[in-house]
């Protein structure tokens, strides 16, 4: 998942105290400590210190990032020169360098390091920011210059992006209010505050559920079915909750394992309900009043510029292009899943009541389980039998190797860049000529203030300023497995296709090579950013790939050649099933997003999709949309189908690396990086791919992968 929280750089008019007013200490007050965001940072390639931010520090250098915004965005709009790409298109994108900083390493804390103070913190800065980005967008005489530069570009000639940040320039304006009368404005200004609010909420919320929920075992006959590694991490999680016996949370690596292995079926369905209940118990943590709230002040917005409805706004500047695109191409995916979907939930039941199941149906807490008994009895394959190949240091080592096998790059570990947390890891990347490219952290396991998942952000973006070329800080945040007493973190094979998939972004970011910090990197359409972190994906299943790090943890073994085969054999297991959950989800977006709001309640809006792409009974007390961050805390709202739309490309595009010989041959990796990880949002993304490989992608590579036509 991409995760974009930075808020990138534009100036703003906004009423605020300056710092001097906020922050400079009186005769008699004690002296106080500078801000550390006020002046260059004094750390290894300026990297942030967060060995030295305190919590006092944001809010007085937000202030102070804000009325520099102003002064920057002032200049521009009371220039008397003539509007020029340079003197107003260029000079805006400049604008905001010290409110970057200070949003870059809030908004990162708050989603892998928050407390309730800096949740606070957030909750009073976001309606400044929302402001902030209105004062910008609706600002008339700026539009206007703007305005003037968009209509000269047929005589300007621009170079590609130059073309690009011209264009998306004008569209940030136009796409957000600018033509908009006086009352139009204000009420965007107010929904764009309230909707800061409450996606904040939204995230808060299921934060709460996820940590405030375990479920203490004491008697052992509980534990039937379970393997050790998951045993000895909920006696570690007891014991760090100074709690007797064994202790399982709604954090993935305690979820899933006991999902998948528990015998005990009324645990199970305890646990899901937990999980699939968050956000959904009529308490303080409740979101469905904040969906409701959202869905229809999407749908205001959307209606108040001039679209008629919040998917038609989003996905007019997406790769799909249209609404009507986008469910057409769910829709038709459903048409292949859902047969095949049919088909393995006949076997897996048909299995299940060889092996006991009495009831008529399987439940969805049933699913996980049997699923691994059948994989196991057909693929003689599961976890316990790979995670002791899948050491977390020899996996992240081995993405390294993937990388410099393919792009030519070498990490090297550092211990003098400061981090939020003792256990993020920082690395210096270089170029294969030796040139440094950039700062990369690594944040692997859960934490009480880290939200559950797993993503990438950047603490840095590229750009080309005054000629030097600024290289990015990069972060991927995962939630896997915890070392134990007796045991290194040892991943399941799921957790390690999740660090190889937020290293595609992570190397979509550190090899970004713009001029303009907005266009680089990850700074692309929805549907396009998945394609670098799916393509990385596919070389845990790569025989060549596998080998280079699948060694293991206590014999040094390489893994061999028959787990691997069984790896890549049982690839397409229960596919069906799994693309039919992944389709569940992107409907369920397009529900709320692609219509008007129907008023109808979360549980209605569900059964409507599930009639259409889930075959388990619905469970009353449960709901994928009030824990559906994606969605309502994050930045996939009409977008959450990206996931398989980037499927069709990654497919496509891994056949390429294959035909051209994989690792070893340059062939592909060099279109790859040049066309697309270095391009960042340059260009068009259908130009792009079909710069990289030859051709527009073709869908029959991600049904043939997924075992769906032959």
């Amino acid at each position: 998942m991409l995760s974009h929280q930075r808020i990138k750089k534009t100036g703003v008019l906004l009423v605020a105290a300056t710092l001097s007013a906020v922050a400079q200490p009186s005769p008699q007050q004690p002296k106080m400590s500078p801000n550390p965001f006020l002046s260059a940072y004094a750390t290894p390639h300026q990297t942030a210190p967060f060995d030295k931010v305190k919590n006092t520090d944001y809010l007085p250098a937000l202030t102070e990032g804000l009325a520099q915004g102003r002064k920057e965005v002032a200049a521009i709009v009371n220039s008397t020169d003539k509007p020029t790409f340079e003197n107003t298109i260029v000079a805006l994108e400049r604008a905001g360098d010290l409110l970057g900083k200070v949003t870059s390493v809030l908004f990162n804390l708050n989603s892998a390091e928050t407390t309730p103070e800096l949740q606070k913190i957030v909750k009073e800065a976001s309606p400044m920011l929302s402001e902030y980005g209105n004062d910008i967008t609706l600002n008339e005489k700026l539009f206007a210059r703007i305005k003037s530069v968009y209509d000269q570009r047929a005589s300007l000639k621009l170079d590609p992006e130059r073309s690009m940040l011209l264009e998306k320039a004008y569209k940030r304006f136009a796409r957000n209010g600018a033509n908009l009368d006086a009352t139009g404005k204000e009420r965007l200004r107010a929904i764009d505050k309230e909707m800061s609010q409450l996606s904040l909420q939204f995230g808060e919320n299921v934060l709460n559920e996820t940590n405030e929920f375990m479920m203490p075992v004491t008697n052992e006959k509980d534990l039937a079915g379970l393997p050790d590694f998951v045993r000895e991490a909920a006696k570690a999680t007891a014991k760090q909750k100074g709690k007797e016996g064994y202790v399982f949370t709604l954090q993935a690596p305690s979820y899933g394992p006991f999902m998948q292995y528990a015998d005990n079926r009324s645990l199970r369905e305890k646990l899901y309900m937990a999980y699939n209940g968050r956000g959904f118990h009529g308490d303080k943590n409740d979101n469905s009043a904040i969906i409701e709230k959202i869905v229809n002040l999407r749908y205001e917005r959307a209606n108040l510029l001039g679209y008629k409805t919040h998917a038609d706004f989003v996905l007019e500047e997406s790769m799909a292009g249209s609404r009507d695109k986008v469910q057409s191409f769910l829709d038709e995916l459903v048409t292949y899943a859902r047969p095949a979907a049919e088909r393995q939930l006949a076997e897996l039941t048909t299995y299940a009541k060889a092996h006991g199941f009495a009831d008529d149906k399987l439940q969805v807490w049933d699913n996980n389980y049997y699923a691994e008994k059948l994989k196991k009895e057909k693929y003689d394959l599961d976890d316990e039998m790979l995670k002791p190949y899948f050491k977390l240091d020899n996996v992240l080592n081995g993405a390294f190797t993937v990388a410099n096998k393919l792009y030519g790059i070498t990490f090297k570990e550092r211990t003098d860049i400061p981090v939020y947390n003792p256990e993020v890891k920082t690395f210096d990347v270089f170029d294969k000529d030796g040139k440094f490219l950039a700062v990369f952290y690594g944040d692997y396991f859960p934490r009480a203030g880290k939200r559950s998942g797993a993503w990438m952000n950047d603490i840095q973006g590229q750009k080309v300023e005054n000629g030097t070329n600024i290289r990015p800080h990069i972060v991927n945040v995962c939630n896997f497995t915890r070392p134990t007493d007796t045991k290194p973190s040892l991943l399941t094979f799921y957790e390690v296709t999740t660090l190889f998939h937020e290293f595609g972004h992570g190397l979509h970011g550190m090899l970004a090579n713009g001029t303009f910090e907005s266009l680089s990197g990850t700074s692309v359409p929805r549907d396009f950013v998945e394609l670098p972190s799916q393509v990385m994906e596919n070389w845990c299943y790569d025989p060549e790939a596998l080998k280079l790090f699948a060694r293991h943890y206590q014999t040094g073994e390489v893994i061999p050649n028959e787990l691997i085969e069984k790896i890549r054999a049982s690839q397409n297991f229960l596919a069906g099933l799994a693309n039919l959950r992944q389709l569940r989800l992107g409907l369920t977006d397009m529900y709320y997003h692609g219509q008007k709001p129907t008023g109808e309640s979360i549980t209605e809006v569900e059964n409507r999709v599930d009639s259409v792409a889930n075959l388990f009974p619905r469970v009353k007390g449960v709901a994928v949309s009030p824990a559906f961050s994606h969605i309502f805390a994050g930045g996939y709202s009409a977008g959450y189908y990206s996931y398989k739309w980037s499927e069709v490309l990654d497919a496509d595009a891994f056949e390429f690396f294959k035909e051209k010989g994989g690792l070893e041959n340059k062939t592909a990796a060099d279109s790859f990086r040049k066309n697309v990880l270095e391009k960042g949002g340059t260009e068009k993304p259908m130009e792009l791919y079909k710069k990289f490989r030859g051709r527009e992608p073709s869908p029959k590579a991600m049904l043939r992968r997924s075992g769906l036509i032959l």
